[in-house]
């Protein structure tokens, strides 16, 4: 499935139609590029494409529409924010009789079955003046009976994307890297809830949800008057404690937005107290600045990376104890492997075996078949044994399996081996970058100091004045936090407390009956969900390292990865050629930004959906190695047809583009006249001479 064209009308900062064709029949170069400043409209093409086909369900695609939409003031405000504002300013002088916005998307290369179509045009508008949203659907230039029997939303939904694993299509390369960065239990959840919507099991989670609401209204239903009137009590503190966390985390977001706006006007006073005391230029000051950043930026992560060290100190300092716990993990290890060894070369199973194995002959089953039963008897037969060993042996006291056992001698190498020079390492670098930021602050209060006219200091006091503001706010936004976290620790208590009230809850014959049904089907979907999760997670993980190996730069640095699927969390271990650990939090920001692109990748080919990925802000954090790797392994594979969203020069530059000129099959230029955007089809080799011509950057 292809694009062939997409076109805007009066779709904010696009006046009047504005069309963009793709090269559509070239099948070797499949990448095309729509290059424009910060604010000229990239990030506003993708809002466009989300809303072409998604509308007002476009908040299900990524949280970032949903708060969007909620703060507009609902739907029907968040329309309103979607019109040019020249066309809006003319419709209100009566200078316009045409009331409508629209975005209109047209694929080719598609496969619908049973309607087999050469394309389908999606065209969803809005009308100003009635107030109406229209969504049209033409398959080969007419209406179909198909999406009018199922509805052009369900069509869309249904037989072009899913709107639940959109995201994974139309993303900014800046934010994927929370997929790497993925710690707490809540993050885990999330990248377990991709891999669901990848696989199209969504539905079944959404099954298992509902059937737990139910047996929860049953059981209280069934209760006493007095379980009722507690429940009642703490059904009403569940909802005013959840609406208080979801008020203080907007208060919270609120002032993030606020502390953001506040440091740019600090800046900006910065900036014109240096200009007053002509100490440096104002390109030295953006150095100084970046320069600062930069090192505040290397600061949270030696930090972290040394919070990770500390994480496993405890173990480091036990010395004698943490010898005697491994001594007695390899004994418990030996002993139920020598146990059951002579369990399997035992008489007794020898002789089931054969009893078995002849009983079997008499059934008259396939070989194949009789292999796998006897197999499936073996393992239960060890299973069962294994049990009574543990019972039975009194030596076994930890009882870790073969998992937990090898991460923990994954821990006890790294603290034998590295951690010790890992540790002094990070001691060195945290030393090396404080002086080093300090000596940067200096010159920067150097340079403010060396006037003392009366605008300075007027200056000075207004920057002081915005500085203590800043330290006020974020003050604030650390107690909301610190109130977040206590609402969630009542939340999980009021829940424990609703789950034990609803356990002690009696119900009768018939209601139990009932309730004992779904329970069996909510427990046949865990398990199916499960099951689906555990039988593709190999093809993800073989998918995922091979992704990983082609784009890392470092030769044998991930040997292998290994993903562990458990309820709703979803964890990934990535593993060096010792098969030890490698923690995720040490990776650079480029590495897990390839790690995040890698496992990308690998959701994308597991969902099965051949379609257009559109990517913003591509090559962010990456070194010239891994833009190289990422240019020519990733873009030109990921799909039959990628579009990327650059600023150049700083996001692509001239040596990175040539990489990726062999694959190029369309350019265009996003230009701007301080109002509204259009879109400049460019030649190929013609991208960085419009650069120029345009003063870019």
């Amino acid at each position: 499935m292809k694009i062939n064209k997409i076109s805007f009308q009066n779709f904010r900062i696009y006046k009047g139609v504005n069309t963009v064709y793709f090269d559509s029949d070239s099948s070797k170069k499949n990448i095309s590029i729509i290059a424009g400043k910060n604010g000229y409209g990239k990030t506003t093409f993708l809002t466009a494409l989300i809303w072409g086909f998604y509308g007002k369900m476009m908040g299900e695609v990524e949280d970032k529409y949903r708060k969007d939409i909620k703060n507009a003031g609902g739907y029907d405000s968040f329309l309103k924010t979607l019109i040019n504002r020249d066309f809006q300013s003319q419709i209100e002088t009566n200078q316009k009789e045409d009331f409508d916005i629209s975005v209109e998307i047209e694929l080719i290369d598609l496969s619908i079955q049973p309607f087999p179509c050469e394309t389908v045009l999606i065209k969803r508008s809005y009308n100003f003046k009635k107030q109406i949203e229209q969504l049209t659907v033409l398959i080969d230039g007419i209406e179909s009976e198909l999406s009018n029997v199922v509805g052009n939303e369900v069509f869309i939904n249904d037989f072009i994307l899913p709107r639940e694993i959109a995201k994974f299509f139309f993303f900014d390369a800046e934010k994927i890297v929370s997929l790497a960065e993925a710690k707490s239990k809540q993050e885990l959840r999330n990248l377990s809830k991709a891999y669901s919507e990848v696989l199209g099991i969504k539905k079944y989670e959404d099954l298992k949800k509902n059937l737990e609401t139910l047996l929860s209204k049953y059981k209280r239903e069934g209760a006493s008057i007095e379980q009722k009137n507690k429940l009642s009590k703490l059904i009403q503190e569940e909802k005013q404690i959840s609406e208080l966390i979801s008020l203080t985390v907007e208060e919270q977001q609120n002032l993030e937005k606020e502390i953001t706006t506040q440091k740019l006007i600090s800046d900006n006073y910065q900036e014109k107290l240096i200009r007053e005391g002509n100490g440096i230029t104002l390109s030295e000051l953006q150095e100084l600045k970046e320069e600062k950043e930069y090192y505040k930026t290397e600061s949270v992560e030696i930090k972290n990376k040394l919070k990770k060290l500390l994480d496993i100190a405890p173990l480091v300092i036990a010395g004698k104890q943490l010898e005697n716990l491994r001594a007695q993990l390899l004994k418990e290890s030996e002993s139920q492997s020598y146990d059951l060894g002579k369990f399997i070369n035992s008489q007794e199973f020898d002789s089931f075996s054969k009893l078995f194995i002849s009983n079997l002959k008499a059934l008259s089953i396939n070989e194949i078949e009789e292999d796998k039963l006897t197999k499936v008897i073996k393992e239960t037969f060890i299973q069962q044994n294994k049990k009574e060993i543990l019972v039975n042996n009194p030596n076994i006291l930890i009882d870790f399996d073969e998992e937990q056992l090898r991460h923990f001698e994954a821990i006890y190498n790294n603290i034998k081996t590295t951690f010790s020079s890992q540790f002094n390492e990070i001691i060195k670098l945290e030393k090396n970058n404080r002086l080093l930021l300090s000596r940067v602050q200096h010159k920067i209060k150097q340079a403010e100091a060396r006037t003392n006219n009366p605008v300075a200091q007027t200056i000075r006091k207004n920057k002081e004045d915005i500085d203590k503001k800043i330290n006020k706010i974020i003050l604030e936004k650390e107690k909301l936090i610190e109130r977040v976290g206590g609402l969630k620790t009542q939340l999980a208590s009021i829940h424990k407390a609703l789950s034990t009230i609803e356990k002690e809850v009696d119900l009768d014959e018939t209601e139990s009956k009932k309730y004992t049904v779904i329970e069996e089907l909510q427990q046949k979907i865990s398990k199916i969900i499960t099951t689906i999760k555990q039988e593709k997670k190999y093809s993800l993980q073989k998918s995922f390292l091979f992704g990983l190996k082609k784009i890392m730069h470092k030769e044998n640095f991930i040997e292998d990865v290994k993903i562990s699927v458990s309820d709703d969390i979803m964890d990934i271990e990535l593993f060096d050629k010792n098969n030890l650990t490698i923690e995720k939090d040490s990776l650079s920001k480029g590495e897990q930004q390839l790690y995040a692109t890698a496992l990308l990748k690998a959701l994308v080919d597991e969902s099965g959906i051949k379609f257009p990925v559109f990517i913003d802000s591509p090559l962010q954090k990456f070194d010239k190695y891994h833009s190289k790797s990422i240019i020519t392994e990733f873009y030109p594979n990921i799909s039959e047809q990628v579009v990327l969203f650059p600023l150049l020069e700083k996001e692509l530059s001239k040596e990175e583009y040539n990489y990726l000129k062999p694959n190029v099959n369309k350019i265009y230029s996003i230009e701007n006249d301080g109002q509204n955007s259009t879109f400049k089809e460019l030649e190929v080799e013609k991208l960085f001479d419009n650069l120029k011509s345009n003063s870019y950057v």
